[in-house]
């Protein structure tokens, strides 16, 4: 906001007039600036300007032709029309174009002058009021906004750190898992090499190679709270048993179900002993309710079961694994799947840390 005298142009293309009315600003306490015609005024205008006095007939630019030019400038001064014709054609064309007042000549009554150049004077420092209020919202909206930005950087760092400490404690309880239960022991690990090998196989991008991994790492996490002593018994499983083995699938969903970041891995999980033709647990989904990570987990969870030793049967070789992969096409499996799984395994090399969890954290979090 400017403070001090206020500064006014008075253009007429009358120098007695110019002088009059000077005068009688100066008088009221006004630093006065005077221009012969509207094209002087349009030069020597700035934003410093409180009032401009105009002119409406003037030889080389007329005071609407002026007004037009002002407004182009866009300065927001107030404008009074000084003018002797007191036609209303006049006085509409004026308002149509935003002038302020009208001011006659000769001036004859000082106090309603002085009243009008007040006004006006007023309407003034109110608009530059609300310009100054205008820029300092936008300066603290800029500055909130730029706050809001780290204070999101920072969420986000720790909603991070969060997320792959999460990961890192269900890790060591899945390894704690598999270290009580011999039978087990480096099933997970297995699962994971083969999930990887077969979405990397098909062209995942990374982002849903991070899905995939979680999803295997965790897929038998369920069984940290049954009791599956029964798996390592000789002979064949009860009833009861199958029945409390069926349940680990729905237990370690729940497990991940507070785990906002982990929703799709969630699915994984919980449908990771489905088929294709709806006779799986726990839900009884068909092939076309299950997604293509869901069904990449179900064949190599299978190929390991298969492949595996267990007290109660003879583990099969890999040919005859794939072979009851192909075999239960359609059925249990999605033979495409089982397609792109027997042309890779065949010639299958550990990833050895080709996609780290870090780096695939990494990865998804950019991609967030």
């Amino acid at each position: 906001m400017r403070k001090g005298p206020t500064k006014i142009l008075v253009a007429d293309d009358d120098a007695m007039v110019r002088t009059t009315v000077s005068k009688i600003l100066e008088m009221f306490g006004h630093h006065v600036f005077t221009a012969s015609g509207g094209k002087e005024v349009v030069d020597m205008v700035d934003d410093s300007y409180d009032v401009i006095i105009l002119d409406i007939n003037m030889p080389d630019m007329d005071g609407f032709t002026t007004m037009d030019e002002l407004n182009e400038l866009n300065y927001d001064i107030p404008v009074l029309f000084l003018t002797g014709a007191g036609s209303m054609d006049y006085a509409v064309k004026a308002i149509n174009l935003g002038a302020y007042d009208f001011l006659t000549k000769p001036i004859e009554d000082l106090d309603i002058f002085n009243v009008k150049i007040r006004r006006a004077i007023e309407k003034r420092r109110y608009v530059l009021q609300e310009r100054h209020y205008k820029a300092a919202l936008e300066d603290d909206i800029q500055l909130k906004a730029i706050q809001l930005e780290e204070q999101n950087k920072l969420l986000l760092s720790y909603s991070n750190s969060l997320e792959k400490a999460t990961v890192q404690l269900m890790t060591s309880l899945q390894n704690a898992m598999e270290e009580k239960d011999y039978y087990t022991a480096g099933h997970t690990m297995r699962v994971t090499e083969y999930a990887l090998m077969l979405g990397m196989a098909m062209g995942l991008p990374e982002g849903e190679i991070l899905v995939l991994r979680r999803a295997a790492q965790f897929h038998d996490i369920g069984k940290l709270v049954i009791d599956l002593s029964c798996i390592q018994k000789p002979g064949k499983l009860t009833e009861e048993e199958w029945v409390l083995i069926r349940k680990h699938p729905s237990v370690g969903a729940n497990i991940i179900q507070p785990l906002g970041f982990m929703e799709r891995e969630q699915f994984i999980i919980r449908h990771h002993h489905e088929r294709m033709d709806g006779k799986g647990y726990p839900d009884g989904l068909t092939g076309d309710q299950l997604d293509d990570l869901t069904k990449i987990l179900i064949v190599v969870d299978s190929y390991d079961a298969m492949t595996s030793k267990r007290n109660y049967r003879k583990n099969l070789s890999q040919n005859e694994a794939v072979e009851e992969l192909y075999r239960c096409g359609r059925t249990q499996f999605d033979p495409d799947i089982v397609e792109f799984f027997a042309r890779s395994i065949v010639n299958f090399i550990p990833t050895k840390g080709v996609f780290t969890q870090e780096h695939l954290e990494n990865v998804y979090l950019k991609n967030q």
